[in-house]
């Protein structure tokens, strides 16, 4: 039963099973779903809390808890409306269960939230990712309850319900005197290790004779000595017990993922299992074989039984008939009985429609007669073998069993529950009720009982807020944008139809459900054109660059939208189907307009009589011969020359032979904006000698080279074609697949793409663009590569795992502009193999480097102005809340190192520093870290951009390891922000708002203990000062010294503050500030501040300026000239420093090269072997207020 409980398995079990499988929903304003088929809720996983959910389930479907809890009113426990109050005792975690509780009895959701009753426990967003024991938290909730409860009714509820005595008997084999010892316990732990089941444990553990003989001998107090002795047993028939819960682990003793087996004591779900389900719908499609099928009332009324509270929107009552029964209404009773909502408006005695006629369900009478009339003949009707157990509808007194997985409730047989206790899979908590509680038959089904009147009322008003969103979204859902083209204000021109007034006029936007008819739609317009005479035809219509072309007809008046496949936008010609304008129009894909550029001699109109080459469009139907274009141009005869067949030696255009002449447009490879050459054959002015070259005013004929990057084999590996700034990219691809000679099929299945000076493969070209659209430079080089181009809706997209990323390492995906962040995410994480919903997507900025984060991840890629060609980058962690930032925390110790250590044996100081702080983790290789810089991860804080930096230090101030340092004051920690794994910006002041300070997504902060309180000016500045030691190249400990800027940031006033705060004379004072990150000492005079006299001195002497850049933070060096005259400022480190810096040069650039080879599928392959190293178990709380 138990199965290998203990083993560890890491390559199945992820830390949250929840959302695993289902769509991510792209609209961030939708309800959530109502409740399924088995009309109970799930909860919710906030990232790690699977086992607090199955704790919370087991407590909610027991009865005697959640009545007992139901019972304690707000005159009790206080009011949630009141708990900010400073004076108010409100017990929060009693109030949040309550509410909990209600929402999953009453609310009509899908899976309800723990967020409140997690933030009444006091978890931060740390405490909700991780996963804890489920034993541990029931006693946990269980202390936490009582503690709550102290001075209420319910002081005694967990001791009342839970609690139970073991008691150990010890009968002397001698004076038959008993000795009794009691302990107290809320749950039993049994090892189950090398048993059976569950009985042989308990037995082992609790019942089981113990005989105390031999060497082992019990002293007796009555006889006074060693005797021998046993344990007795106790009958335990009186206390009879039933199981009605069962948690379940899945996965080792480190991590896994929790999930509950649930006895439904009251009947408060409705069970059916998912055979029994299909094998409904299929009796109900054989209604159509039965005599039943010609009663409408029957097959309306069975669907109605199967349906949660016998009632169902009208609108969906036909898609479940057409579902069920493989026939919809029109086509079958329609004709007879009307439309469906009239059949119902004339059957008032079975069918009840709503107020709005929106909805529609059974009268009660109904419901009664169903099993005498409707079903009098189950086996005849629906088919049910009387073997069946019942389903939706079972009245049966024995309670069935759900499996709860945190959202998802399915119905589990009973049978099936121990099939389960296998492998890696186990039972792992199990409660129980004792078997002679029986239930009123009142609380039956009736989730409403004991429930407190205030939390019905709220649950009332939320249900009704929840349909009032749910019809508001489900009209936004299903409604569809139609363009609706009139024919009247159209004429046929030029080879398509064109308006005749403004596009207000000829164009009329609709709004229409999508789930609607046809017919309806012809109904709808003919409403909106009052005075449209004879016919109306709809035909679907495209915009094509010659104007507008008719395609299809609409045909089937019964068909709804979706089932016409119209689309979102399409565009509707309204006509009669024959002419527009008195002109009769063809239709249908094969007579599209193409619009062609020509390119052929004219007469100029000067008075030189000369022919010079014009281009000029023109536009044919696509199934027009090709000899058309003579006609068009009033030309008897000619020559006609195309650059999209193959091509010879070094010829740019191709005559199409003779016989040709005959063949389509389409057949010969037209395409819009496609471009041929048209010569009169008569005409002795040759525009192509033989040498190919252009002998008029066209000079722009120029190369492309293509590359072959279809992995395919072929005898040339790159060709030039000769094009135009306006040849189609169609074209060009078609011509270098002939010219390569590869195999046709991959016309339809390749692309070009453009190559970058690296050799990068950019973003596909689209087909239908000419090289000027797509702005290809003349000369370059582009990759005929396996896969189709985006169309004009999608985006190609590079992608990439983590921050630290090299050019041509990325992998690619094509997605719709109109594709959410969130489902973006989902789908790049598919295809790099990763799994969990800790990610969030950053938008790769120019340089290669992580930019800021897409924060709205219901926005689309379309909306966040993500265009083709740009690079995201998968990252790990998740996105705070809007308005939130998600700040990591470092703790930030100057260094103590005295200058003697690092001038005598720099590497033994180093290590030394460094096992005191932990250094900052770096990523790829690390590079030459000053050790005066250490920095030690704290942990994470979520926090709101309109808190004060106060708040942010007295939420810092709670992380583990600030809160042992035992703080006394936020004056006492200082925050900089890390920039380059360094302290950069000094925030100040506490009272000031984050936002204010424009922290950014990427910020991180460090905190650096002070022992006595500071309030800088905002005019001070916060320098380190080390003083040189004379004779030594090295230093002082740091010190802090604030510099007054009101004066100015000159040298001179830096260097009397300097030479004040040191007591020294300032002639014989040299200062130089460190430029860490080049390990370099920049001298710092009043020289330096002279040398531009001819400019402003305002501007010119600040030290806020270049070379200097002055800052918070800096650290300065001092000479004291009295002892130490030389130029030179720099260390035994520093020359370490730069000689490090060069190697680590050298070795990035290596690096470069030996990644740009790589393939991107060699730098990933291995991705999915790496396994992260498990982090430090962390303990388990609930934080609960004191109400003794």
């Amino acid at each position: 039963m138990f199965g290998n409980l203990f083993e560890e398995d890491y390559s199945s079990v992820s830390n949250s099973q929840y959302g695993k499988g289902k769509k991510l929903k792209t609209k961030g304003l939708e309800p959530p779903a109502p409740r399924e088929l088995t009309n109970l809720s799930g909860i919710r996983n906030q990232g790690g809390t699977c086992y607090l959910n199955s704790l919370l389930q087991t407590l909610h479907f027991t009865p005697e808890f959640r009545e007992a809890l139901f019972s304690l009113g707000p005159e009790e426990l206080g009011s949630l409306e009141d708990k900010d109050k400073p004076d108010a005792k409100v017990r929060v975690i009693p109030l949040q269960l309550q509410r909990l509780f209600a929402q999953l009895l009453l609310l009509d959701q899908e899976a309800a939230s723990t967020t409140d009753l997690t933030d009444s426990f006091g978890w931060t967003s740390d405490e909700e990712m991780r996963q804890h024991d489920v034993q541990e938290l029931n006693r946990i909730l269980f202390s936490a309850l009582e503690t709550s409860l102290v001075g209420t009714s319910g002081h005694d509820l967990i001791n009342r319900l839970y609690h139970g005595t073991i008691v150990n008997q010890i009968v002397c084999k001698e004076c038959k005197n008993i000795s009794e010892r009691q302990e107290d316990f809320l749950d039993l732990t049994v090892a189950v290790k090398n048993v059976s089941g569950l009985e042989d444990a308990l037995w082992n553990m609790y019942v089981e004779e113990e005989v105390f003989d031999y060497e082992n001998l019990y002293h007796c107090g009555t006889c006074d000595r060693l005797v021998k002795a046993a344990k007795s047993e106790l009958d335990d028939m009186e206390y009879m017990y039933d199981l009605f819960s069962v948690i379940i682990h899945k996965g080792g003793c480190y991590g896994g993922h929790y999930h509950v087996y649930i006895k439904d004591v009251d009947h408060l779900g409705n069970w059916q299992c998912q055979e029994e389900i299909s094998d409904t719908d299929m009796n109900l499609k054989a209604l159509q074989n039965e005599e039943e099928a010609d009663d409408p009332v029957v097959i309306l009324k069975t669907i109605l039984l199967q349906e949660e509270a016998n009632q169902i929107p009208v609108d969906q009552l036909g898609q479940k008939l057409l579902k069920k029964t493989g026939v919809s209404w029109n086509k079958q009773y329609r004709r007879q009985h009307g439309p469906l909502r009239k059949f119902l408006q004339l059957h008032p005695h079975v069918f009840l429609l709503s107020i709005d006629e929106s909805t529609v369900s059974l009268l009660r009478n109904h419901l009664t007669q169903a099993p005498s009339d409707l079903l009098r003949n189950p086996e005849q009707i629906l088919h049910i073998p009387t073997s069946e157990t019942a389903g939706l509808n079972d009245n049966t007194s024995c309670p069935h069993w759900f499996d709860i997985n945190d959202s998802k409730v399915q119905p589990i047989k009973e049978k099936d529950i121990t099939q389960q206790f296998q492998g890696k899979e186990s039972a792992y908590m199990l409660f129980y009720r004792k078997a002679k509680l029986l239930r009123p038959p009142e609380a039956r089904a009736n989730p409403r009982y004991r429930v407190p009147y205030h939390l019905l009322k709220e649950m009332d008003a939320a249900n009704i807020q929840l349909q009032m969103q749910r019809a508001e979204c489900d009209s936004a859902n299903n409604n569809f944008e139609l363009h609706l083209h009139l024919g009247p204000h159209y004429h046929f021109f030029n080879g398509a139809l064109h308006p005749t007034v403004s596009q207000t006029d000829s164009v009329w936007d609709l709004t229409f459900d999508k789930r609607k008819t046809l017919g309806d739609l012809r109904q709808a317009i003919f409403q909106l054109l009052e005075l449209w005479e004879g016919d109306m035809v709809l035909s679907i219509a495209k915009r094509v660059p010659a104007g507008l072309h008719v395609y299809h007809t609409l045909d089937g008046d019964e068909l709804t939208l979706c089932e016409a496949e119209i689309a979102d936008g399409e565009d509707i010609f309204v006509w009669n189907g024959v002419e527009v304008g008195g002109v009769q129009i063809q239709t249908g894909s094969d007579c599209e307009p193409v619009l062609l550029h020509i390119l052929h001699l004219e007469m100029s109109g000067d008075s030189s009589k000369c022919e010079q080459l014009v281009e000029s469009a023109h536009v044919f139907p696509a199934n027009a011969e090709v000899g058309s274009v003579f006609t068009a141009l009033a030309i008897p005869v000619g020559v006609i020359l195309m650059n999209s067949v193959e091509s010879a030696d070094e010829e740019y255009w191709t005559a199409i032979p003779k016989e040709d002449m005959k063949t389509t447009l389409r057949e010969q490879g037209l395409r819009n904006g496609s471009l041929i050459l048209v010569q009169d054959s008569e005409s002795d002015n040759s525009l192509l000698p033989k040498q190919g070259r252009w002998t008029n005013s066209v000079n722009e004929l120029n190369w492309l080279q293509v590359k072959n990057f279809c992995q395919l084999e072929s005898e040339e590996k790159q060709v030039q074609i000769a094009v135009t700034m306006h040849t189609v990219v169609f074209d060009i691809r078609i011509k270098a697949i002939k010219e390569l000679k590869l195999m046709k099929e991959l016309a339809e299945n390749s692309c070009l793409r453009p190559i970058d000076r690296n050799g990068k493969l950019l973003c596909p070209v689209p087909d239908t663009s000419t090289l000027e659209e797509a702005e290809v430079k003349m000369g370059s080089s582009l990759g005929l590569c396996l896969g189709k181009a985006p169309t004009s809706s999608q985006l190609f997209l590079f992608f990439a795992l983590g921050t630290d990323i090299y050019p041509g390492t990325e992998m690619e995906v094509i997605v719709e502009e109109t594709l959410s962040v969130r489902d973006c995410l989902k789908i790049m994480l598919e295809k790099s193999g990763q799994q969990g919903e800790m990610w969030h997507l950053r938008k790769m900025d120019w340089c290669y480097e992580a930019g800021e984060p897409l924060c709205e991840e219901d926005a689309t890629l379309k909306e966040l102005m993500i265009c083709s060609g740009d690079t995201l980058l998968l990252t790990e962690g998740r996105l705070p809340p809007p308005g939130f930032l998600k700040v990591p925390i470092w703790w930030y110790q100057p260094a103590r190192l005295s200058g003697h250590c690092e001038s005598q044996d720099y590497s033994t100081c180093a290590s030394s520093q460094s096992s005191s702080w932990g250094a900052a983790p770096t990523q790829g290789v690390p590079g030459p870290e000053p050790t005066e810089v250490s920095l030690l991860y704290l942990g994470d804080v979520e926090i709101s951009e309109e808190a004060t930096l106060v708040e942010l230090k007295s939420q810092a101030m709670a992380l583990p390891f600030v809160s042992k340092l035992a703080v006394r004051s936020t004056a006492l920690l200082r925050v900089w922000t890390v920039e380059s794994k360094r302290p950069s910006r000094l925030l100040r002041p506490d009272w000031q708002q984050l936002k204010e300070y424009r922290l950014g997504q990427r910020a991180e902060l460090c905190l650096e203990l002070l022992q006595k309180e500071e309030n800088l000016g905002p005019q001070d500045v916060l320098l380190r000062t080390r003083l040189r030691i004379p004779g030594e190249r090295a230093y002082t400990l740091a010190m802090d010294l604030v510099w007054d800027t009101t004066r100015g940031w000159t040298a001179s006033s830096l260097r009397q503050r300097v030479a004040d705060f040191y007591s020294l004379p300032v002639e014989k004072v040299e200062i130089a500030k460190y430029f860490p990150e080049k390990f370099e000492w920049l001298p710092i005079s009043s020289w330096n501040q002279q040398v531009a006299k001819r400019k402003k001195k305002k501007n010119q002497d600040t030290l806020q300026g270049g070379p200097y850049y002055l800052k918070d933070g800096d650290t300065i060096g001092i000479k004291n000239l009295l002892f130490d005259d030389d130029d030179d400022f720099s260390t035994i480190r520093d020359d370490i420093g730069k000689e490090n810096q060069k190697q680590l040069a050298l070795g990035k650039k290596k690096s470069r090269e030996a990644l740009r080879v790589q393939s991107s599928s060699d730098v990933f392959s291995n991705a999915g072997m790496s396994t992260q190293p498990r982090g430090p178990e962390a303990s388990l709380s609930i934080r609960v207020a004191s109400f003794r």
